[in-house]
């Protein structure tokens, strides 16, 4: 009878974990539309507002991994953005943020996308 107590036990513990929602904390989350909607862009801007020498410009939102608060990762066209600069060939980076508990929007980093390294031939 204690066997059988505990095997409904153990089971009973186990039907919310097949009930959970898929995303867990830490995990990254590709987007399923990589397209960047008026609300992803908002928070873009919201969270690149400082920047200054070099603008960027969200190509693809690419996904969010769930911390206290959300990280977003975007593919971005970046562009110069001062006068007098020379034109330079296009160049794209990753740009990633951190949307606070509160609705803030900071950068977490910058990284270059180099097209060329992705080549292995």
């Amino acid at each position: 009878m204690k066997k059988l107590i505990a095997l409904t036990l153990a089971l009973l513990m186990l039907i919310p974990a097949a009930f959970a929602d898929p995303v867990m904390a830490g995990g990254w989350t590709p987007s399923a539309d990589p397209a960047v909607t008026e609300e992803l862009q908002a928070l873009f801007d919201k969270g690149t507002e400082t920047l200054t020498g070099v603008s960027y410009i969200p190509v693809a939102y690419l996904g969010s991994q769930v911390v206290a608060g959300t990280n977003h990762a975007f593919l971005c066209q970046a562009v110069t953005a001062y006068p007098g600069s020379l034109e330079t060939a296009p160049a794209y980076a990753m740009v990633y943020l951190y949307e606070d508990l509160s609705g803030n929007v900071s950068i977490l980093s910058i990284a270059e996308f180099d097209i060329g390294s992705l080549c292995t031939y």
